[in-house]
């Protein structure tokens, strides 16, 4: 009987120290998903060709690669969600160029 109760408070530990060990970034992800979003839309009317979708498509891959490596410590700092933003800013500019200027699909 002992041995049930200490597992159970042990597993009830652990969930909890997963539940914190989430750092929680919804700015970051609803912006991601936007400019994803820009980027699909830019293929499917022909503003952007193969090579400029992929290169777009590398740069926020990129992006969930500096918020994975932020939220593996389990707290993401404001030094991390700056360089984010940042990154985030400068990907959104090219996106913007690449889906108005003059080639097409």
């Amino acid at each position: 009987m002992k041995q049930v109760m200490w597992g159970a408070a042990l597993l009830s530990v652990c969930a909890t120290s997963l539940v914190f060990a989430q750092a929680e970034t919804p700015r970051i992800d609803q912006r991601q998903a936007n400019q994803e979003k820009r980027i699909d839309q830019g293929i499917a009317i022909g503003q952007l060709n193969e090579r400029e979708a992929n290169r777009l498509n590398n740069q926020q891959e990129h992006i969930n690669n500096l918020e994975d490596k932020a939220k593996s410590d389990g707290v993401v700092t404001k030094k991390e969600r700056v360089r984010i933003n940042r990154a985030q800013d400068r990907t959104s500019r090219h996106i913007a160029r690449q889906k108005h200027d003059r080639q097409q699909r």
